[in-house]
């Protein structure tokens, strides 16, 4: 029904945007529930078993998410009686927190859902899923960096490039390979968000970019596999050899511009003493390069 259809999208941008521009902790868990309630006829559309199934392991872990971001928010208005955004003190609501919106990206170690969800659901969706509802949990981590517990940020963003990396070597799912890069490009941004938020912005920004454009060319070739995507060379020349580019890109492979955010978040992490974390990050992005590679030589 094209009214459900424009009730359900409108909402899922005014969740977004409710989320976005508060600087209460209330109206934000309820830009963040309007968000995800939202999505949710949009994942069932197609009634199919794998559809209903990533729909519902969606939606418990994204209420588990929302109901620990709450709990921590008013544990936080609890002890310091604020209820500003800014004002996120308390360092048990920090670790909280931080769980809880790790929980909702998919950050390693609580990533679990989110290539199972991508698999089960169509492309269209799945970009959805990959660009849009992560706009509203990273404003929100764009917000409290300064508050945030910088070891613990840094250990969520190291497991969650090496997982990123070592998760999509052995897929032949299209879907599941773009959901274990979301993981790595994810890690990357938290890895750098403590020392340079601006960063983490023009990260998220290029990833978004890369994203959309892979899943548009993807939903125009309709391929799903690896085998499909080998086939499609001859049909459609110019668009895979475009999406190919956008692979690489997304691998971090210079001149390509997926490469300009890990080289100045490599730079900073070095000029922030943290020269191990840097060359563990280079390394960890070489897996993920591993595969784009394995698919641009199919």
């Amino acid at each position: 029904n094209p009214v459900t259809l424009s009730v359900v999208l409108t909402s899922l941008a005014l969740g977004t945007i409710f989320t976005v521009s508060s600087s209460h902790w209330f109206l934000a868990w309820m830009g963040l529930e309007i968000n995800t309630l939202a999505i949710i006829p949009i994942m069932t559309q197609h009634k199919h078993p794998r559809a209903i199934e990533a729909s519902t392991k969606y939606f418990l872990t994204q209420a588990a998410a929302s109901a620990l971001l709450l709990f921590s928010s008013l544990n936080n208005a609890w002890l310091t009686g604020e209820w500003s955004i800014m004002d996120l003190t308390n360092p048990l609501s920090c670790a909280t927190m931080t769980i809880a919106i790790c929980m909702k990206l998919g950050l390693a170690p609580f990533h679990f859902w989110l290539p199972e969800v991508l698999q089960g659901i169509n492309l269209t969706t799945g970009l959805i899923l990959s660009t849009w509802q992560k706009l509203a949990p990273m404003a929100i981590l764009y917000q409290i960096a300064p508050t945030l517990n910088t070891p613990l940020l840094l250990a969520l963003g190291l497991v969650s490039t090496l997982v990123g990396g070592w998760g999509g070597l052995n897929q032949t799912q299209l879907r599941k390979i773009m959901a274990f890069s979301s993981i790595a490009h994810l890690g990357w941004m938290v890895s750098i968000l403590p020392f340079s938020p601006q960063l983490m912005i023009l990260n998220l920004t290029i990833y978004l970019i890369m994203t959309s454009t892979m899943f548009l060319m993807l939903k125009t070739i309709s391929s799903t596999k690896i085998s499909s995507l080998a086939t499609s060379w001859s049909k459609t020349p110019t668009t895979t050899a475009l999406s190919l580019l956008t692979l690489l890109s997304l691998g971090g492979l210079p001149p390509l511009s997926g490469f300009v955010p890990k080289w100045f978040i490599l730079q900073e992490l070095t000029n922030q003493n943290t020269t191990i974390l840097a060359t563990t990050l280079a390394l960890s992005a070489l897996l993920s390069l591993f595969f784009y590679l394995r698919l641009t030589y199919i």
